[in-house]
């Protein structure tokens, strides 16, 4: 009894606390008696913990977020954000910036997260960094955000406390590890901080010299990775390239980078870069008009393998673009109408179903035999034709529910109500959540996906090519929202490695989501994190802190998405060292000084 009552002491406690901590954000703003104010800037929000009930227009998308909004989520909201990549995010604790992610963050019990799409977006890309001071408005409903001395002192402590723990780490496990450009930084960017700090009163030179130090520190981490050559180095890349010297041109970048396997979009849109039998056969557009002039495929499995590079058909199994195909008679949906996936709300439409909250796109059925027989003689076409390294099945799920009711999942299609009608005698359509036949009508959707991934796993085996599969590293999301049962493909070994999403720039989120990953897939699969930071716009400090995660979780390598986006600087950060080995500058011998006596003894 004693224990109970004490349980119900904590959990009230602990319920409390939550409250408090997430109230916090609504404190008075505070200042410390030198700190200046270089910038505010405020912003209405839209929604605090969106509902379909609170936020109609956010409801179809992840999270509750709708288009071009600020959202503020507190812990009342559950663990995670649930958004998609097309935001950003700040995790906010004691009113304080602590990190800035991108999508589906964890929510501290002792914060909030701040989420902003489209003009949110830009907005708190423009006037929120790590150390911003953040409040909101009850009265006004606003958010409001200060940069001061205090923020960006903030930043550069935590920044150079985060090179020296990066540094010490390879220092104690790579042999001969460089630490001298790092250490280097490191220094300049505690003595920058050390000027800040010396003179606080003086608005110009705290700002000057703290800016200085951030500088630094990200110098410090950008140069901190060493080379690991065993590591998979890894870019998804949509091709644009038509001429075989464009496709030479990229490999050779490509290659500069340090990238040694590419994840070329192969099947796309429901089109194929290639000119296919395949598709011919079944009276679909042949090839993706953009390349009908010549085969890119044969010269990029050709040029890649001559600089000692693999090619790895990226393959949208299930997913074939968000154009009507209505627009396109010879499209795979408009021949086969009767292929595309539905949602419930539709199954009697005789036009297939766009998935409102994925871009409006369409699906294929995956319990159709005659669409998994199609995606198997293509997938063959491809394996025994070009002879690539390996086969990258993405969009192996059904479209994403809108919600966990019934009405918001998808697969009610013709065949597969029979099918199911058939085992079950009862068509999926009449049934609710609450019905015990549910789980059977979820599972019968899982096993269609897994059945089509045990059939390219034995193609795989046959013609010794490497099958890899992108998934979502959230198990029960990606069973309870997508049908994607990667458990099963791992335990039964039907894949040869996964290639998570981690569409974030939260490190801490990256190590947590690749931890259960770790955990839960079978001993013979290797991983290989989908990375997203350069696709959404983070930092060169925030991929050099993913890639820093995954190796200390001893990842197989990395995959940057997508190649279009990881140029520039992004480029210039990873040939520093964590794709290409550092050169080492030779110290050149010195010429002998001739004595001033010399001429003399002549």
């Amino acid at each position: 009894m004693k224990i109970r009552i004490l349980a119900i002491i904590l959990s009230i406690y602990l319920v409390s606390s939550n409250v408090y901590a997430s109230d916090e954000i609504y404190n008075p703003v505070k200042f410390s008696r030198n700190e200046v104010v270089f910038s505010n800037s405020s912003l209405a929000i839209n929604v605090i913990d969106p509902t379909p009930q609170n936020n109609a227009s956010g409801s179809i998308f992840p999270g509750g977020r709708g288009s071009n909004q600020l959202v503020i989520y507190t812990p009342s909201f559950g663990d995670r954000t649930n958004t998609n990549e097309y935001g950003t995010e700040a995790i906010v604790q004691n009113n304080i910036v602590t990190m800035i992610s991108g999508a589906n963050s964890f929510i501290p019990p002792d914060g909030i997260v701040i989420s902003g799409h489209g003009k949110a977006k830009n907005w708190m890309n423009k006037n929120i960094t790590v150390g911003t001071k953040a409040y909101i408005d009850k009265k006004t409903n606003t958010l409001n955000v200060y940069t001061t001395s205090e923020s960006y002192m903030f930043e550069a402590e935590n920044k150079i406390n985060e090179a020296k723990e990066m540094m010490d780490y390879y220092k104690g496990k790579v042999s001969n590890y460089n630490i001298k450009n790092p250490n280097k930084h490191i220094t300049e960017a505690q003595e920058c901080l050390k000027k800040a700090k010396k003179d606080i009163e003086d608005q110009d030179h705290v700002k000057k010299y703290s800016k200085l130090a951030i500088e630094e520190a990200n110098d410090a981490i950008i140069s901190v990775l060493p080379y690991m050559p065993n590591e998979l180095k890894g870019v998804w890349i949509r091709p644009t390239e038509t001429t075989q010297s464009q496709i030479v041109s990229t490999l050779n970048k490509m290659k500069d980078i340090g990238i040694d396997n590419v994840f070329l979009e192969t099947f796309y849109h429901g089109k194929t870069i290639f000119p296919s039998k395949t598709m011919k056969e079944y009276g679909f557009i042949v090839q993706n008009e953009q390349f009908n002039t010549f085969d890119p495929l044969k010269i990029w499995i050709r040029e890649a393998h001559k600089r000692d590079m693999k090619i790895h058909i990226w393959f949208q199994s299930f997913y074939v673009g968000n154009i009507p195909p209505a627009n396109n008679a010879k499209s795979i949906l408009a021949v086969n109408p009767e292929w595309g996936n539905k949602i419930k709300s539709e199954y009697l439409s005789k036009n297939p179903t766009s998935s409102k909250s994925e871009h409006n796109g369409y699906f294929l059925d995956p319990a159709n035999p005659e669409v998994q027989d199609f995606l198997i003689k293509l997938l063959t076409e491809i394996i025994t034709v070009y002879h690539p390294d390996g086969i990258n099945l993405d969009y192996i799920r059904y479209p994403q529910s809108i919600s966990k009711y019934e009405t918001g999942s998808w697969g009610f299609t013709e065949f597969a109500r029979k099918d199911f009608k058939d085992m079950y005698k009862t068509d999926p359509v009449k049934l609710t959540c609450e019905d015990s036949l549910w789980k059977d009508w979820e599972n019968y959707r899982r096993e269609q996906i897994t059945k089509f991934v045990a059939k390219v796993g034995t193609l795989g085996r046959k013609n010794c090519v490497y099958i890899s599969t992108v998934i979502f590293p959230d198990v029960e999301h990606a069973l309870n929202t997508k049908q994607q049962d990667w458990r099963t493909w791992s335990k039964r070994d039907f894949v040869d490695g996964f290639t998570p999403l981690f569409l974030t720039y939260d490190p801490k989120m990256v190590s947590s989501m690749m931890s259960d990953v770790m955990k839960i897939k079978g001993g013979k699969t290797n991983i290989y994190a989908g990375i997203f930071v350069t696709f959404m716009g983070g930092t060169n400090e925030d991929l050099i802190r993913q890639i820093h995660e995954t190796r200390k979780l001893k990842a197989d390598g990395v995959i940057l998405f997508d190649y279009a986006h990881t140029k520039g600087e992004y480029a210039e950060t990873l040939s520093e060292g964590a794709f290409k080995p550092v050169k080492q500058q030779v110290k050149q011998p010195e010429k002998k000084k001739k004595k001033w006596f010399s001429f003399f003894k002549k």
